[in-house]
């Protein structure tokens, strides 16, 4: 560590409020910060859904909720009258505060109006492929040429005397304790059982945000119905994901499997996975609180890349297509193929599996 450059006590205010794994990532930023200057005091403003997930974080001293959704909504209808109400409730709700510091880890031109309303002497940004960001900023920290998100958004304590150095992988969710014995109560009645050596607990998660990072529901079914009947397998996802989950299940010839799709909340999802052998998923949310919560992974990649995003922590394992065309970090195919993921073989992920559940 080099030398400190912040007050006694100083007060820190943390902007990231979205998506779930972005803020999962920028856990491991405050963590480190918190562990190397202790007597500090962080205040993080978050966005729902996301926020949920650092209600009982602890090293998190104050957590303000403000919801982007109305925001965002309002500016993709050009509703201007909407806009500035939201604004001024985020600018209501940080002028209750003083603060010597704001880092904007988000680095868009939209949480750099919202740092700048902090009104902060002192608000650090990061480089990010965002413009604009920096005209709210009194300070950019170091450009760097590591891709990996977690790593980019660590440079944002360099300003701080935190050097790459000083750096200790690790994502943090910590759940209240009310969640104790969530999972064993939940699978009661689903003929699902726990920390069975010899019936491990595979969870699947077949969907994520991007269009274009999804593998083909037909494809996991495949993948999965070629598993030894012993190992559990239960889908989890979203309500929406019910329809891909049951076509994944058409192409597993009656091999048996459970679908939990909608039937929980994050915190409740987190549960089930700390009781859990495997998760098999993309690059989505779930990833991040599984690594989060200690949960081992196998994880497919294609329009993104692991070494931009995926788990610093041991016990995660990736599968990245061996198509060309990859980590382009697009949203949708720009080509309309989706050959990256398409590329990814059942039979690759079913050997991998089967690696991982039987090591």
């Amino acid at each position: 560590m080099n030398e400190q450059k912040l007050p006694h006590g100083a007060r820190i205010l943390v902007v990231r409020l979205s998506a779930i794994g972005d803020v999962l990532h920028s856990t491991a930023v405050v963590h480190n910060l918190k562990r190397l200057v202790p007597d500090c005091h962080v205040t993080w403003l978050v966005s729902p859904p996301a926020s949920i997930l650092l209600e009982n974080n602890p090293d998190i001293d104050c957590l303000l909720v403000w919801d982007r959704r109305t925001f965002d909504k309002a500016a993709q209808h050009l509703d201007l009258r909407t806009v500035r109400q939201t604004l001024k409730e985020a600018a209501a709700l940080l002028h209750q505060y003083e603060f010597d510091i704001a880092l904007d880890i988000q680095g868009l031109f939209f949480s750099g109006i919202l740092t700048r309303m902090s009104r902060a002497p002192r608000r650090i940004g990061i480089h990010e492929r965002h413009e604009g960001n920096f005209l709210f900023m009194t300070e950019m920290a170091p450009d760097i040429p590591e891709r990996h998100k977690i790593r980019r958004y660590m440079t944002a304590l360099a300003p701080l005397g935190i050097g790459p150095e000083d750096f200790e992988p690790g994502l943090v969710l910590k759940l209240p304790d009310a969640y104790e014995g969530f999972a064993e109560k939940f699978f009661a009645d689903k003929a699902v059982t726990l920390h069975d050596p010899q019936r491990p607990l595979l969870l699947v998660n077949t969907r994520t945000t991007w269009p274009d990072k999804n593998w083909p529901p037909e494809f996991f079914g495949r993948a999965l119905a070629n598993l030894p009947e012993n190992i559990q397998i239960v889908f989890t996802g979203a309500p929406s994901d019910q329809v891909y989950i049951e076509r994944a299940q058409q192409e597993m010839e009656g091999r048996a499997s459970l679908s939990i799709a909608g039937q929980t909340s994050l915190l409740e999802l987190a549960a089930i996975f700390r009781e859990s052998d495997l998760l098999l998923t993309g690059d989505t949310g779930p990833l991040y609180i599984a690594e989060a919560i200690g949960l081992p992974t196998l994880s497919l990649w294609g329009p993104t890349h692991s070494g931009i995003y995926g788990p610093l922590t041991k016990g995660h394992h990736f599968i990245l297509s061996p198509n060309k065309c990859t980590a382009c970090c697009k949203t949708k195919c720009r080509h309309r193929t989706n050959a990256c993921m398409n590329a990814i073989k059942p039979g690759t992920v079913t050997k991998a599996l089967l690696g991982l559940l039987y090591h």
